[in-house]
């Protein structure tokens, strides 16, 4: 395979679940750009099927598909479908995460000690057990092919502990271990050629952090923001689009003989230790 095409997907199949979220859907469009069949699993349907119209109207190949990471049941429906369409699953992307203002402490007005135990509960089983059980579905058809590509999503929460996010930041650190360890386990009991990695991005802007660190009246950095910025070498948030390259060489053959790694996508956040 020469280096022209090495990172060339066409006649992939990918499933990507939370696929329209602001991070889900800049990888999905960004994995049909590369040739590949994209399934988008979301649990609103009218947002799958949106992307996947806007991808076919690009010249892209999409399927839409309703489900729900957290129910088994959902997720098995959803590979019926895609096997039904495409009769293989090359490549899982577990996007769906996030995080909710009730399991974040905020100076002065909700404490840690305060904090409901099922909105910290909610945010681990999203962010976590949500990979593991679409890990276990498609994963296990991968077996069955001996061959595939799971890709997690992980955080700089992940890496060192970051005020506020606590169920978030414990579940994404969670991600990484059993990224690894998954990866071990594919490998020496299925098949060296089923591969399990992570994607960490650093601070990008979406709608569930804009007005932690930007101002919504001002639009000036907020205090969060500002520290984000002066402990990223780069100077600036990440944009959507900037996972692109990293996520299309962790599904591509390009890293073929790269598992159980974690790959900060960050501006330099992770390596800066503020002087």
């Amino acid at each position: 395979m020469t280096s022209n095409n090495l990172f060339d997907l066409t006649g992939k199949v990918v499933v990507i679940t939370g696929a329209t979220g602001a991070l889900g859907a800049a990888m999905t469009r960004g994995l049909a750009q590369a040739g590949a069949t994209v399934a988008l699993l979301a649990r609103t349907e009218a947002n799958t099927r949106f992307l996947a119209q806007e991808i076919e109207q690009s010249g892209g190949k999409a399927l839409s598909i309703q489900g729900d990471v957290l129910d088994k049941a959902s997720l098995q429906i959803a590979l019926e479908a895609v096997m039904a369409a495409y009769d293989r699953i090359d490549i899982l992307v577990n996007g769906a995460g996030g995080n909710r203002p009730d399991a974040t402490t905020l100076s002065n007005q909700r404490s840690f000690f305060d904090l409901p135990a099922d909105a910290l509960q909610w945010v681990f089983n999203l962010n976590f057990t949500g990979s593991v059980l679409a890990s276990q579905v498609f994963g296990q058809q991968m077996t069955v092919q001996s061959e595939g590509i799971i890709l997690n999503v992980s955080s700089m929460a992940s890496f060192r502990p970051l005020t506020r996010v606590i169920a978030y930041g414990g579940a994404k650190a969670a991600i990484n271990n059993f990224t690894q360890w998954l990866a071990v386990y594919m490998a020496t009991e299925h098949s060296p050629k089923i591969r399990v990695n992570a994607i960490a991005p650093g601070f990008f802007l979406g709608d569930q952090n804009r007005f932690l660190l930007i101002d919504e009246k001002t639009g000036d950095l907020t205090q969060r923001g500002q520290q984000i910025i002066n402990h990223t070498p780069m100077g600036r948030f990440g944009e959507a689009d900037d996972l692109i390259g990293t996520l299309l060489w962790l599904v591509s053959d390009a890293s073929r003989f790269v598992t159980g790694i974690v790959v900060p996508v960050d501006g330099g956040f992770s390596a800066y230790s503020g002087v």
